[in-house]
């Protein structure tokens, strides 16, 4: 029974796993925080989904032409589940969820280089879109009350911090 596991083998995946969900987490939590309707959960799942998926196909070959095709299926498949995230609202041009669409796309990305071990790109890459997330919102929205487009921005307009 001892030979059926592969104790090293099995440490770097879930180490992979881990990475991908504790930075696909942080991307969700700030959604979350912010009263989006994609949070912690919904960003975590996907980002451990795409290590898995990562994972497979280095397992099945780690040949080029195959770890990309993954990576085309991953991209194809997250845009379809960020499309769900997005709303059209009943007035004119008025848009809502992209962001968390975008970020629930960042989620994949961050999965798929976790479950490649790029564990560097992964956090440099964290890092960056929570400052996108968190601090260039204060400069958009003082950009938009300036500029009297306040009613245009992608924010919600439920629970969180962000009510209008």
């Amino acid at each position: 029974m001892a030979d059926i596991f592969n104790w090293p083998e099995i440490s770097e995946d879930l180490t992979r796993i881990g990475m991908a969900a504790l930075l696909g987490g942080l991307l969700g939590l700030e959604r979350e925080l912010n009263g989006h309707f994609a949070g912690l959960r919904t960003h975590m799942m996907v980002a451990i989904g795409c290590a898995v998926f990562m994972m497979a196909g280095l397992v099945v070959g780690p040949q080029h032409e195959a770890v990309t095709r993954v990576v085309q299926g991953i991209a194809t498949g997250v845009g379809f589940l960020g499309a769900g995230t997005i709303l059209k609202l009943d007035e004119k041009e008025k848009i809502k969820g992209l962001t968390t669409a975008s970020s629930i796309w960042l989620a994949a990305a961050l999965g798929t280089v976790a479950g490649l071990g790029d564990y560097g790109l992964a956090v440099v890459a964290t890092l960056l879109a929570l400052v996108v997330l968190g601090a260039i919102r204060p400069i958009e929205r003082a950009a938009a009350r300036r500029f009297g487009q306040a009613g245009n921005m992608d924010t919600p307009t439920g629970k969180g911090k962000d009510k209008k």
